[in-house]
């Protein structure tokens, strides 16, 4: 089985997670172009592997218990105003 999904198969939580780690901050108040920017970045960066992004999900998760469930819901959230026909879940 192939970890490494297109673009066009990944839902909403996909996105969320990879938003998730990236250098994007909610206080930065990203905009719909940045935000883009940064998925596309992270994606690159783990070379389209989705155990990449959910490996680094789990690591910031652990690192960062506190402030988990705020990014993880600032993440969807944004994904979803910005990419508002996406699923949440495949």
């Amino acid at each position: 089985m192939s970890t490494t999904p297109s673009f066009t198969t990944m839902n909403a939580s996909d996105l969320a997670e990879i938003l998730f780690t990236s250098p994007l901050q909610e206080s930065d108040r990203p905009s719909a172009e940045q935000v883009r920017t940064a998925i596309n970045a992270r994606l690159g960066a783990c070379g389209g592997d989705s155990a990449a992004w959910v490996a680094a999900v789990a690591q910031e998760a652990g690192d960062h218990p506190e402030t988990y469930l705020a990014r993880m819901r600032w993440a969807l959230s944004t994904v979803h105003a910005i990419y508002p026909d996406l699923t949440t879940a495949a």
